[in-house]
């Protein structure tokens, strides 16, 4: 979603996912399936908006991304981590550094549609948003974020659906599963700025709907 930069250098990418796959194997004592349970969050508990040009806001005035508006109907400070382009991959290489940065209580991950566009393989997603989810997962809670399969005729009438690689990498790993959110808002023509993003009104619509799935978790107030 939105055209990737100039990639960072190869090499050090791989280095980097190789160090997350070190340490995540001694974390997680190679378990992928361990169920986790909400736990409500501190009243000073941050969120880390992990994701793409969705998370960011592209296509939309500054300040109306759904981090922000998440913030608003929360009360919980929300981190806006979304980058323009960037990948399930690309995710992964930054999430150290973010949550050495911001030590939240509470991941939000919504990643994987750039990979989907521009087909890379599935199994790569699959294993970066896995990895995503148990590095996470070692000093936070973490939500799963849906993001539409973007079939050539559902962006076309906007009759779009959830990936069905969201709720099988939830099912693995344990972790809740916010289905419907993205693919609710990308559906509609009056909450899009064009085919794969929301305006402000769309990321305003996909924040209270985020906001009230959280409250019913009872991960917020």
């Amino acid at each position: 979603m939105h055209p990737l930069p100039h990639p960072a250098a190869t090499t050090r990418r791989q280095w980097l996912l190789g160090s997350l796959a070190g340490t995540l194997l001694l974390a997680t004592g190679c378990s992928k399936s361990a169920k986790t349970t909400a736990r409500a969050l501190p009243k000073d508990a941050t969120l880390l908006c992990l994701g793409d040009s969705l998370t960011f806001g592209y296509g939309a005035p500054a300040g109306t991304a759904y981090p922000p508006m998440l913030e608003q109907l929360t009360g919980h400070v929300a981190q806006n981590a979304g980058v323009n382009g960037d990948t399930a991959e690309g995710a992964l290489a930054r999430l150290p550094a973010l949550l050495q940065a911001n030590t939240p209580g509470l991941v939000l991950v919504s990643i994987g549609g750039n990979d989907f566009l521009r087909r890379l393989p599935p199994e790569r997603t699959r294993a970066a948003l896995t990895s995503i989810v148990q590095v996470a997962a070692a000093s936070a809670q973490v939500v799963l974020i849906a993001q539409p399969e973007p079939a050539l005729m559902a962006l076309a009438t906007g009759a779009l659906k959830d990936h069905e690689m969201y709720a099988e990498v939830a099912s693995a790993t344990g972790v809740p599963l916010f289905a419907g959110g993205w693919s609710h808002v990308l559906s509609r023509p009056e909450l899009r700025s064009d085919q794969i993003h929301a305006n402000a009104e769309g990321y305003k619509v996909f924040a209270e709907r985020l906001a009230a799935w959280l409250r019913e978790r009872k991960y917020v107030a």
